[in-house]
């Protein structure tokens, strides 16, 4: 379980910090009694780490605030006995970057709905960021002291206070953390920390969990999903159906699936379907009727437009003054009258239509849109704008400034204002300075916008009209007025239009609404440009001639009480606010005593609708009853860009019913029906009503999806509004327009209620009691998860409930969903306060996960803390949240904290797989003969037939030694080797008899100086070159068995030295050959510090040896003998030997002389190491062998000159050359851009036929193809690059050779490989594989499939395990190091059934072999091999079978700055380690990017993922990545990780 991490190394860890919490017992090692305390889920209550603070003085007394979700949030959580789950850990850098970095609030120039903004004077000026937090430090310190991967270590110290409190106290607190937002300022003031709402709560609980999802404490209901994953949960319907539906998805399909557009995704029998849940909730009332709004009142000198009231105003009352603007100090700085905003808007349209004008034609037509650019201090400059265009009948369609080029949205501003046609954008003098220029002087054009011209309308630019000259004042009409931009929940920009008649008509019914009276004044804090705030302070003011004061945003950062202010000064009748204006300006109340709000008749709230508007409408009432507000002039309303306003509460002059308050069960609403809460207290939503309908408005509520079906009385729906006031299109989209402005609902039975169309205000909600509308949330805010419906408002609202806002800003939460597995996940992404600590922090994340949970009964998939000031803004303060989504799904979002808990939220995984008993191997073969299949069986050529004239010379020797004696005498100065160095000059060569010579001496000194015996074993400790290749023969000269082992590196000793000693003692050498320099290195104080250097044997060096002959060469009783050692570790980091006979060694290099057509007349190229494998074969036995000339190329050496092998491949016009895929990838990346300068030098490939990959595992086909792709120019061949395949049991069993087909690939469905199963798809269908095949079977070699459980033959295209028959078999291990159970079977072992006789070995790998329709070289049907992956490798999950490269491809894909990455399972999690190549602040985005990639394309959930450095993760010297090491280095906490995320 993800909790308890118990693996040997942590234990005593784990015991020394758990140990101050943990009562002893008697005698018992503590590491096993914690084991046992968490068997048990025993609980332990640490003692309390932070004492009860005093409260607080000067805090408000509690009775204020009806806010029944934070006692429900903290009621919840002391249901949780506290779930402890590991933290994460973090490399100190990302976490100073995260919390040091800004200490001040989030900033101010557009800064968000928070109380964070409310820059309060001295807050954190004088103290160190950490003077509230003294285990801040101490935290820093146990990061440094490198607890990083161990999740125990970090989650153990994070428990606040679980010491009941006494009783008196625990009333006090939990009062105090209803008010703990509302004091969070005035605490900071005095330095004390907020009180501790934590201990009320806390038990340590440990819960050992299984694989399934379901958690103890976590309600009974939620968890029935996750128990259905086992076989006997399932109810057993459902696995009829499925089982059914199994059979039919067969008949239906084709043997080989065709491509996408026709695949059936055989989904259905995968992923879990979810049932609904029969006892859910259902709608139970009748069906609701439409409710029509009071009929408009008709009133007798009603203008016939918005445009003659304002020419009436501006002409019979001129000095009336219309809107007053404030500056930053709360100072009126101009009001402008009627009369001006009049003659104003007038010159501005005459100038617009006759002076702009591009050849002689008038720039602007009527009817043609412009865009208003206006900072929100200038209202004044606005509206005479917004009239000045109406004027001249042109449309206006206001936007945000652009700040800078790249603003979150701004592209899809510029979509609207290209769809629109806009081509000249009206702005102010000072705003048109501040906007970021171009090199010319001009506005640049920003993203994705238009190019527009831009106009400056202040006084000085604008024209007089002529006397002459009258604007027309037409009646209003259905001709385009305005459009109003609103941003999708995707994020795009949508234009919704609004006619003339529209715009007056909303006047009409918002004046008889509110109750508006000539001359009014009325404060609007709103943003004029959009929504209520130009609803009320632009147009429906001017209509009734009322004088508008205009609070710009700015001001209300600087001071959240001016509003208040003006309202008393001005004696203000209404105000039209927001919730978190009340919100903010509770914060500052108490600075104010002299206020007076009884003037007010009306509060209008915007956003009344929201449902964390009811608890500052309550809390701001409780406040400023006091200071002469009523409660009934409180009124929320509801409205949408489409439908404007759709109700609100009217005034109380009107004689309307009392507001209502619903008390909603929150699982009821999840299922879309209305239930009042009577039981639960925890889990509801408390909503206000948002009023009557609007005058003249025919609403109705319908279903959310589908056919627009009324909905009953006890449902929640889409409200729906019928009315001549509303919007009428999106600009420039009929389809969408389609859906949104035109619906018409039906009944039940299907009739239309009305025969005019509505409109869908986007707003969810119902008809309560009395007619009053109630909202309980938005379409765009809608999060459906397995089927029941979530808002992310809600979410937000109990987010902020848990300790409110001691470590996250109040305005700053985003809630969406993303889609994974097929359902929608919720993430929630807040913004940290600098000063919090990385404990607090996450102790703040788990207890909100733990809410969310408990009341809405849904589990949250991500959360992410960012530092303060990072989530993109929206212009009026808030969140950009679609932007926010978008970063989040790149990986740009930057997070300093993640939580993911997959465990909990996917419950939709497919059942694990039950594994059947396996057929046995007689059925087997019966089975495969019934459908006419053969037996997976191949083999290479036969060698016997394919002696030629040239082998027939060889023949008569039995040995290698022999081979080169008789080469020195035949052809002595026939060259053998040629060594180059860096530079690709020719650092050393070989003939035949100056090799023999070498060899002579070194035989003579193992005899003389180191005085051994035949059979006696020798390591040779040599860097790649011919002084290797010397003393391997002066060995065998010697009758010495010889061993190669790759030299340390004296950069790094302390890792690569202990391989060698290890390598020294493991295979019993009594010697050591080497270098000079070598053996000072192996003798130094550096390697002293690594191994223990007084253990080496007799260490000789080569480098100055007599010259002398030797009397006779050794001549071994029979070739069985042992001829020399082959040491490697394996990529699970089993370093294994295997014994190579002396004529396994001859046979070997007899396959491959002729696989290859090796003479003495060719050249081959080798870049590989020497010391192993095929490598070492290629390097030092097959040239003396064939005669042929082998040109070397030390893979080290292309590190400095990455084009070394390619150059000497081109300078030599090599036809065969090997190579390693690590060479490859330093080709490929070092070489990628750089092919035209080699061409330049000449560098020309054609000559290559093959080039071969020597490798031990699945041919890595992308890097291959790229490889051939780069170097196409140069002329390398598409065909000459393929794979060979070798293992530790036969080091060469495939290798493509010189003749026979081409290799192929084939594509597999990587789902059935899971299974076990190869099925065979089209390239391009989904969760395809392609799989490319290793190379030729070697001549004399015999490959054949075998079912790794039952040891019986398999059929063809069959996944099982390679098994080999040949002459070059290695005869066994000589000792494995490591794990003692791989022996002897691996080397003899024989099928259970069928041809019992062969001696076969197991390769280890999982392969499968096919018959092509291509020939072979003896005119056979070729049968092709390919290697699926190690064996020891695979990765059993849920049942299945996973290769770890399959996962690492899909993780490497989902960002670009993850450089590599390597799984393995531990404990039954899956560890994902990426090594981020970036900066650290990335290091947190890769976190949910690879859980779901991994969970899209494998369905496994992540259990653990570790952010590293480039190159952490192991590689060898054949370029495989070293997973066990990896896994040791990450359980004993050697990785250095830059971040640690646990996933719940």
């Amino acid at each position: 379980a993800p909790s308890d991490i118990t693996q040997k190394g942590y234990e005593k860890k784990r015991g020394k910090l758990l140990a101050p919490y943990i009562p002893q017992i008697q005698g018992v090692d503590p590491s096993l009694q914690i084991e046992h305390r968490i068997q048990t889920s025993s609980q332990v209550a640490p003692p309390g780490s932070k004492q009860n603070k005093p409260r607080v003085a000067n805090s408000r007394d509690e009775r204020f605030r009806s806010d029944l979700h934070t006692e429900a949030v903290q009621a919840a959580l002391a249901k949780y006995t506290e779930r402890k789950m590991p933290m994460p850990s973090k490399r100190r850098s990302v976490l100073v970057q995260s919390s040091v970095e800004a200490c001040t609030p989030p900033d101010t120039s557009s800064a968000s709905e928070d109380e964070g903004s409310l820059r309060r004077q001295g807050r954190i000026a004088s103290s160190s960021p950490y003077q509230a937090h003294p285990s801040v430090e101490h935290w820093f310190n146990r990061v440094i002291q490198g607890s990083s991967t161990s999740s125990s270590a970090s989650s153990t110290s994070s428990h606040p206070g679980g010491r009941p409190h006494h009783a008196t106290n625990a009333t006090s607190a939990s009062a105090a953390t209803v008010l703990a937002d509302l004091m969070a300022q005035t605490q900071l003031d005095n330095h004390s920390a907020p009180p501790d709402v934590t201990g009320l709560s806390e038990r340590s609980v440990h819960a050992e969990r299984p694989q399934v999802a379901s958690m103890r404490g976590l309600p009974r209901r939620y968890t029935h999903t996750s128990v259905m994953e086992t076989a006997d949960g399932v109810p057993v319907n459902s696995r009829v159906s499925s089982k059914i539906q199994q059979l039919l998805n067969t008949l239906k399909r084709p043997k080989r699936p065709p491509l996408r557009e026709f695949f059936v995704d055989d989904f259905e029998e995968l992923l879990d379907v979810q049932h609904p849940d029969p006892n859910q909730p259902k709608p139970e009332g009748g069906e609701m009727r439409p409710l029509n709004g009071e009929p408009l009142g008709v009133v007798t000198n009603w203008p016939p437009s918005l445009l003659a009231s304002l020419q009436r105003w501006g002409t019979t009352q001129p000095k009336s003054p219309c809107l007053t603007a404030l500056d930053n100090a709360g100072k009126p700085v101009y009001t402008l009258t009627y009369g001006k905003l009049w003659t104003r808007s007038q010159k501005l349209s005459y100038t617009l239509l006759n002076k702009l004008s591009t050849r002689n034609e008038p720039l602007l037509r009527p009817g043609d849109r412009v865009a208003l650019v206006f900072p929100n201090n200038d209202p004044v400059m606005f509206m005479v704008a917004f009239y000045g265009c109406l004027l001249a009948e042109l449309v206006p369609v206001p936007i945000e400034v652009p700040l800078t080029r790249k603003d979150a949205g701004s592209q899809q501003v510029g979509f609207l204002l290209g769809s629109c046609g806009v081509t000249l954008a009206l702005t102010t003098d000072a705003c048109q300075k501040g906007l970021p220029k171009a090199q010319t002087g001009e506005v640049v054009t920003f993203k994705g916008w238009p190019r527009l011209l831009w106009f400056v309308t202040d006084g000085k630019h604008v024209a007089k009209p002529p006397r002459d000259w009258h604007p027309p004042i037409r009646d209003a009409s259905n001709e385009i007025a305005y459009i109003e931009y609103k941003t999708s929940k995707e994020g795009s920009t949508m234009g919704i239009t609004v006619s003339h008649s529209a715009m007056l008509a909303h006047c009409h019914a918002l004046t008889q609404a509110c109750g508006y009276t000539e001359g009014e004044i009325i404060t609007n804090v709103l943003d004029f440009k959009r929504d209520a705030g130009l609803w009320h302070g632009v147009l429906t003011s001017v209509m009734n001639r009322m004088h508008v004061i205009s609070i710009p945003y700015s001001l209300m950062k600087v001071n959240p009480l001016s509003w208040i202010q003006k309202v008393h000064t001005y004696k203000a009748r209404v105000a039209v606010v927001k919730s978190r204006d009340m919100h903010w300006s509770l914060l500052a109340q108490r600075d104010q005593r002299d206020i007076s709000l009884s003037s007010l008749r009306m509060l209008i709230v915007a956003d009344g609708a929201n449902p964390w508007s009811i608890s500052s409408c309550d809390a701001f009432l409780n406040v400023f009853q006091a200071r002469g507000l009523r409660p009934e002039v409180i009124c929320p309303c509801a409205s949408s860009s489409e439908a404007m306003t759709v109700a609100i509460r009217r005034p109380p002059e009107m004689g309307v019913p009392p507001p209502g308050k619903a008390v909603l069960s929150m699982s009821g609403l999840s299922y879309g029906v209305i239930r009042v809460d009577t039981e639960e207290k925890l889990s509801v939503l408390t909503v206000q009503d948002v009023g009557q309908v609007m005058p003249g408005a025919l609403v109705c509520v319908i279903r959310v999806e589908g056919t627009p079906y009324l909905c009953r009385m006890d449902e929640v729906g889409e409200i729906c509004m019928s009315s001549s006031s509303t919007g009428i299109s999106y600009f420039g989209l009929p389809g969408m327009t389609k859906n949104v402005f035109e619906t018409i609902p039906v009944t039940s039975s299907g009739a239309p209620i009305s025969d005019r169309p509505f409109t869908r205000t986007s707003l969810l909600g119902f008809i309560g009691p009395d007619n009053l509308v109630f909202v309980v949330g938005k379409m765009d805010g809608l999060m459906v998860v397995s089927g029941r419906r979530h808002n992310a408002d809600d979410v937000v609202a109990t987010a902020l409930a848990v300790e409110p806002m001691k470590f996250v800003y109040r305005g700053r939460i985003a809630v969406f969903s993303v889609s994974v597995l097929h359902d929608e996940r919720i993430v929630v992404v807040a913004e940290q306060r600098p000063d919090g600590s990385e404990e607090d922090s996450f102790q703040w994340m788990s207890r909100v996960l733990q809410a969310i949970d408990s009341i809405h009964q849904v589990g949250v998939y991500c959360l992410a803390l960012v530092p303060a000031n990072t989530l993109p803004k929206a212009p009026l303060g808030g969140i950009h949240i679609s932007e926010t989504k978008q970063r989040f799904l790149e990986g740009a979002l930057h997070p300093c904290n993640v939580l993911m808990c997959p465990h909990t939220c996917v419950t939709n995984l497919p059942k694990p797989r039950q594994k059947q008993p396996e057929v046995g191997p007689a059925s087997m073969i019966v089975g495969n003969l019934v459908a006419g299949k053969r037996i997976a069986q191949a083999c290479g050529r036969d060698v016997s037939q394919l002696e030629d004239n040239d082998q027939v010379k060889i023949n008569p020797f039995l040995y290698m030694q022999d081979v080169l004696q008789w080469r020195a005498q035949a052809t002595p100065d026939h060259p053998l080797f040629l060594l180059l160095n860096a530079k690709g000059t020719v650092a050393n060569t070989a003939s035949c008899v100056q090799l023999h010579k070498r060899a002579e001496r070194v035989a003579i000194a193992l005899m003389e100086r180191g005085r051994l015996n035949a059979g006696d074993h020798v390591a040779l400790v040599y860097p790649p070159g011919i002084d290797l290749i010397a003393t391997f023969y002066g060995c065998l000269y010697a009758g010495c068995v010889p061993v190669t082992v790759r030299p340390p590196h004296p950069q790094n000793l302390t890792t690569t030295l202990p391989t060698v000693k290890m390598i020294v003692e493991v295979s019993k050498s009594v010697c050591i050959l080497t270098t000079q320099a070598i053996m000072k290195l192996l003798k130094s104080k550096e390697a002293a510090a690594a191994v223990d250097i007084k253990t080496w044997p007799l260490i000789l060096d080569t480098d100055d040896l007599p010259r002398k002959r030797i009397p006779q060469i050794y001549k071994p009783p029979t070739p069985e003998m042992l001829a020399y050692l082959d040491f490697s570790v394996s990529t699970t980091g089993i370093l294994a030997g295997v014994k190579m006979s002396h004529a396994a060694t001859s046979a070997l290099c007899r396959s491959i002389k002729l696989q290859c057509e090796l003479y003495p007349s060719r050249q081959i190229a080798i870049c590989l190491d020497p010391y192993c494998g095929l490598g070492f074969a290629l390097w030092c036995l097959c040239s003396v062998y064939s005669g042929h000339q082998s040109i070397l190329v030390p893979p080290l050496e292309l590190e400095t000159n990455p084009s070394l092998w390619l150059s000497a491949v081109s300078q030599y016009k090599v036809r065969v050359t090997f190579c390693s895929y690590s060479v490859m990838e330093m080709c490929t990346k070092g070489l990628g851009s750089q092919t035209e300068a080699l061409r330049l030098r000449n560098v020309n490939l054609s000559c290559v036929r093959t080039c071969m990959v020597v490798a031990e595992e699945r041919p890595r086909i992308t890097l291959t193809q790229s490889f051939s792709k780069i170097f196409k120019d140069l002329g390398l061949s598409s065909r000459a690059v393929s794979t060979t395949f070798g293992c530790r049991v036969n080091v060469a069993i495939c290798l493509q050779g010189t003749h026979g087909p081409d290799p192929t690939t084939v594509y597999l469905d990587m789902r059935a490989l899971r299974h076990d199963r190869v099925r065979l798809v089209e390239r391009g269908s989904p969760h395809s594989l392609p799989l490319m095949e290793s190379g030729k079977i070697l001549p004399g070699v015999k490959v054949i499939i075998a079912n790794t459980e039952t040891k019986g033959p398999l059929g063809d295209s069959h996944l099982g395990e390679i098994w080999v028959s040949s002459p070059h078999n290695a005869t066994g291990y000589y000792t494995v190091y490591g794990e003692e159970a791989l022996h002897a079977d691996h080397f003899s072992t024989r099928l259970s059934f069928g041809d019992t006789q062969t001696v076969w070995a197991r390769t280890g790998y999982l392969g499968f072999l096919r018959r092509t329709e291509l020939t072979d070289a003896s005119g056979e049907r070729h049968d092709a091999l390919y290697v699926v992956g190690s064996l020891d490798e695979t990765l059993e999950l849920r049942g299945m079978r996973y290769h770890p490269i399959d996962i690492e491809t899909s993780v490497i894909r989902s960002h670009k700055s993850i450089a590599e990455c390597a799984v393995f399972t531990w404990t039954n999690l899956l560890v994902v380690v990426v090594e981020l190549e970036g900066s650290e602040q990335e290091a947190l985005d890769l976190v949910a990017l690879v859980t779901n990639v991994v969970l899209e394309e494998h369905y496994l959930i992540v259990g653990v993922v570790v952010v590293v450095d480039p190159g952490v993760i192991p590689i060898n010297s054949r370029g495989e990545k070293q997973r066990m090491h990896l896994r040791d280095g990450f359980l004993a906490d050697q990785l250095d990780p830059i971040y640690v995320a646990y996933n719940m």
